[in-house]
């Protein structure tokens, strides 16, 4: 089967947009490229669906947003109508409808399950089957959910593979600070903090907002890149601290690079539900010294004073003293920048995520077959 093109079908019922659907469609481009057939299924209203042509990836629109008998009979009309070699499902509500879906069929396509996220897997008989039997395949974004995974789930260890996210180094590197902020309407020899995610409350914007508000230095400025159902409550968090005249928010942006070259330090700091987020990697690869929280499997690439800092989630008194640490220490930056950009170099390559999973696929299509 070496060298021969695929059929895969990616499922994902997320409404939203962030790390997890940019690698859904980005990994999907890169198999594509390949020479491998590659179909998205996704509601119509959902942000991957409508971005997935964006990316050059057919995208067929089914009613999955949640589970229900016209989703379940959409999905079962998809994957019996067409020859797919795998089912590649991204989250909770897709993966059951599909798993479900291919019970039903005489020669199903095998089931590769993407785990993004470190939130519980329900310990469960249902969940039991539904990772243990119903998929082939577990795919995680790091080595701490995969080790999760066959805790919670009760898996066999060799089910479950860890592959983490790719970004495109030659988008995401240093550039030059000043032309950057000529180019965004950001004052050229100003401190400037940022932050790159979707406003949800795991993120961690209030612990940073309250950091912000007791800097010494009250000429620094933070960007806030990134939309989601937290800002309302953000906007308004900004001015009870009295910092909304140092805060910018610029909503979602189709490309953040620019906004990371311009940036002196990038913050992330999350409490709960990550894998390794893409938005960190991409700040690494553009030399960007970090400050984040050892959740998920964001240690596995920040090493704490080597190619970044880490702090206990929801400490607002910590992250200031390593944000204040970090701005008063030039050296310090500039060593944790280097070392981050090394890092990234070296293991946050997009071609080498893509290689790693259609390798997976590869192994599940040929062991269907038989």
């Amino acid at each position: 089967m070496a060298g021969e093109a695929l059929r895969i079908l990616h499922t994902e019922s997320s409404l939203g947009w962030g790390g997890q659907e940019i690698r859904v469609l980005t990994e999907a481009r890169g198999v594509a490229r390949r020479g491998h057939a590659v179909t998205l299924a996704a509601p119509a209203e959902s942000r991957i669906f409508q971005a997935a042509p964006d990316f050059g990836v057919e995208a067929v629109a089914i009613p999955i947003a949640r589970k229900s008998v016209a989703g379940l009979l959409a999905m079962t009309r998809l994957v019996r109508g067409r020859p797919f070699d795998v089912v590649n499902t991204h989250s909770s509500t897709d993966s059951w409808l599909a798993a479900v879906a291919a019970a039903f069929q005489r020669r199903p396509p095998p089931i590769v399950r993407t785990r993004h996220i470190s939130a519980p897997v329900p310990r469960n008989f249902a969940t039991r089957w539904l990772y243990g039997h119903a998929t082939s395949r577990i795919v995680t974004t790091g080595e701490r959910l995969r080790l999760q995974v066959i805790e919670e789930a009760s898996v066999a260890p060799a089910q479950v593979i860890s592959i983490p996210t790719g970004i495109d180094l030659e988008r995401f590197r240093p550039g030059n600070a000043g032309e950057a902020r000529a180019a965004l309407g950001l004052d050229p020899a100003g401190i400037v903090i940022g932050i790159v995610a979707t406003m949800r409350s795991w993120k961690g914007h209030r612990y940073l907002f309250e950091a912000f508000a007791g800097l010494a230095d009250q000429s620094a400025r933070l960007v806030v890149v990134g939309d989601g159902p937290q800002r309302e409550a953000l906007e308004a968090l900004a001015k009870t601290l009295g910092i909304e005249a140092r805060v910018r928010f610029t909503g979602n942006l189709a490309d953040v690079a620019p906004w990371l070259r311009a940036f002196d330090l990038f913050c992330l700091p999350s409490y709960a539900n990550e894998g390794v987020p893409q938005a960190l990697m991409q700040a690494m690869a553009c030399a960007l010294p970090v400050i984040t929280t050892p959740v998920g499997s964001i240690g596995e690439i920040v090493q704490d004073g080597e190619t970044g800092r880490l702090v206990q989630p929801q400490d607002s008194a910590a992250l200031r003293i390593a944000i204040e640490e970090l701005l008063v220490d030039a050296s310090l930056r500039a060593r944790l920048a280097t070392a981050a950009r090394g890092a990234a170099l070296q293991r946050f390559g997009e071609d080498r995520m893509v290689e790693r999973m259609l390798d997976v696929f590869t192994a599940v299509a040929r062991a269907s077959r038989g």
